[in-house]
């Protein structure tokens, strides 16, 4: 059984072409019937499948639509046409801002965020420690979480996430956090994921890290599959597109 199953997956955005910044405004384009939008199709009929214990990429120029896809597997975004089959336990580490709240503190937003993850409140305090130990913010469990450092946001984030024991987890530019030291810290987390034969997707500008992790990789690029297979052959395609060249996928 597949971990995951994306079928002619869609995602549209709605794009207004006029500014309207009062309520009048708003009013008015209403009664007249003047709202003009344009219809920007972020994701355009993407299919693959992800086997159970594999590492998959996903990579692209920015703008193509990687974060999107990760959103919607992560089910902060829903398609507007397509399927997607996840299977087992998912946790995701997606950019500031997502699964947390800023009002809160960072022992609070644990709990939550956890339990949003399919933890019980037990499972979580069994694990309570070892996520600020990981992150490295231990001295700061009772600070709401609009004080944190963008950095100190997203390390706990990853903390809460690869505690959570999840069968998939979704991964967008998690190297980018914290220092030198604490990105080593993830590299190992991700391989330990690795060995223990979970499913990772891994979303990322890091050709070296997306190569050396995932087996296979998919090539998006305005929206659509531009290629997907081996990564090295992933890598030479998405090189060939920055370069200007013809992908012969």
């Amino acid at each position: 059984m597949d971990a995951i199953t994306v079928e002619k997956l869609s995602k549209k955005f709605r794009i207004p072409h006029e500014r309207k910044t009062t309520l009048f405004q708003h009013l008015i384009g209403i009664v007249k019937q003047q709202y003009a939008y344009e219809e920007f199709w972020a994701l355009k009929d993407i299919s693959f499948e992800i086997e159970k214990g594999e590492a998959f990429g996903i990579v692209g120029r920015n703008g193509s639509g990687k974060s999107t896809l990760l959103k919607i597997l992560a089910k902060v975004l829903y398609p507007d046409a397509g399927r997607v089959e996840m299977n087992g336990r998912v946790a995701s580490f997606l950019e500031l801002g997502v699964g947390f709240q800023p009002e809160l503190t960072a022992e609070e937003n644990v709990y939550i965020y956890g339990s949003v993850l399919g933890l019980s409140r037990k499972e979580i305090s069994r694990c309570y420690r070892e996520i600020f130990d990981f992150a490295e913010l231990e001295r700061f469990q009772n600070m709401k979480l609009k004080n944190f450092s963008s950095g100190m946001y997203l390390r706990l984030a990853f903390s809460v996430a690869v505690h959570a024991d999840p069968d998939t987890l979704l991964i967008d530019e998690v190297f980018a956090v914290g220092d030198e030291a604490f990105q080593k810290k993830c590299a190992e987390k991700i391989n330990e994921f690795k060995s223990h034969g979970k499913t990772i997707v891994f979303v990322s500008h890091a050709l070296d890290t997306v190569k050396s992790l995932c087996q296979r990789s998919i090539l998006i690029d305005g929206g659509r599959a531009v290629s997907a297979g081996r990564t090295e052959k992933i890598i030479a395609d998405y090189l060939t597109l920055l370069k200007g060249g013809t992908n012969n996928a």
